[in-house]
């Protein structure tokens, strides 16, 4: 079974090198200090983790790409129970380019 560290390195590997961070604003590419709205970004990949016994342990990783930079990265939120309000929200407003 793939570990959260393992996919973000399998993820970085691709091709997703920055990290995402979620901020009032919208998400942050540390790498290259860039504020993206959400709309701008595209879910091209998403790896979930499931606690086996502790509902903390529920996470998500997002492969993101920017429309307009190029930008590819990854966005580790928790999930369930523990989601934080504005990764909740970043969340929803971004677009899933899985769906065909």
């Amino acid at each position: 079974m793939e570990t959260l560290s393992k996919a973000v390195e399998r993820l970085t590997a691709a091709g997703y090198r920055d990290d995402f961070r979620a901020e009032s604003g919208g998400l942050r590419a540390v790498g290259t200090d860039c504020l993206h709205e959400p709309e701008s970004l595209v879910i091209e990949d998403v790896v979930r983790f499931e606690g086996a016994s502790d509902p903390a342990d529920e996470a998500v990783v997002f492969a993101l790409r920017c429309r307009i930079h190029g930008t590819q990265g990854t966005y580790v939120v928790s999930f369930g129970p523990s989601v934080d309000s504005l990764d909740a929200e970043m969340v929803r407003r971004l677009s899933d380019g899985r769906r065909r």
